[in-house]
């Protein structure tokens, strides 16, 4: 018995799968672009600090804010019923869910009338060059399961880059840190490279990571050729072995 040997479950996504994909993408990247062209893009975060915010260890509380700042950004524009992305809907989803945001834009396709995308938000410094760098993205099982249950399944990484200073409030003559997001990039999680996307064995069956956020390559690829990628990662681990991996795919009926 060996890999090459099962019988796969093959997800087959639909003809326009990729015309929605890049339909999400650049809405998204449109969306966050415009919040920055208004000036929409600070965060205004008030302490009781004297000095200021900890610069030195901002990138580590930086995530929820930013993530917050997404979720309203994109719920301003729902709030607009004509708005010229056709977003008709946002959600923040739960915590241990396999993205941050869920989000729905209205367009006429072959056999659906609507693009769902699941947004993982991640933030990085840009005034540290290694802040979040080398993101953990989700889990092995459960992204290689999505494109199972749903093979047109989109799975949006959405990096943002911040900046963070401090300013006197001169009605508290106390310091207000502003985090500014000043830069965007967006991208299907299953058209990174295989050189981009690495498998870290720590945690559960394992962490799908992009080995540097800030420079990343394309490749186009189909929704089963995704899950070889990854079967191909998880049985490359040192930790992982052919046995380990066939036990996750009977558990989620990735075999028949």
């Amino acid at each position: 018995m060996s890999y090459k040997t099962q019988k796969f479950k093959v997800p087959v996504e639909s003809e326009d799968y990729k015309e929605a994909s890049d339909y999400a993408i650049k809405s998204i990247e449109s969306i966050i672009k415009n919040a920055i062209d208004k000036g929409e893009n600070k965060i205004i975060i008030n302490t009781n600090l004297k000095l200021g915010l900890p610069m030195e260890n901002i990138n580590k509380i930086a995530g929820p804010f930013v993530e917050a700042w997404a979720f309203e950004t994109f719920k301003n524009v729902v709030d607009d019923a004509k708005n010229e992305w056709h977003l008709i809907n946002v959600e923040a989803l739960e915590r241990l869910n396999r993205a941050d945001l869920l989000l729905q834009f209205k367009r006429k396709r072959k056999v659906e009338s609507s693009i769902s995308a699941e947004v993982d938000v991640k933030a990085t410094a840009e005034d540290f060059e290694s802040s979040g760098k080398s993101p953990n993205i989700t889990s092995f099982a459960r992204i290689r399961t999505a494109y199972i249950e749903d093979p047109d399944y989109l799975f949006v990484i959405l990096s943002l880059k911040h900046k963070v200073y401090s300013t006197k409030n001169d009605k508290t003559n106390l310091m207000d840190g502003i985090m500014e997001v000043v830069k965007y990039n967006a991208y299907d999680i299953k058209y990174l490279s295989d050189a981009d996307i690495s498998y870290n064995p720590a945690l559960g069956t394992g962490q799908i990571q992009i080995r540097d956020i800030h420079y990343v390559a394309l490749e186009v690829r189909t929704a089963w050729e995704f899950c070889q990628m990854l079967d191909r990662k998880y049985l490359a681990s040192s930790k992982r072995d052919f046995k380990s991996w066939l036990n996750l795919a009977k558990q989620n009926s990735w075999i028949k």
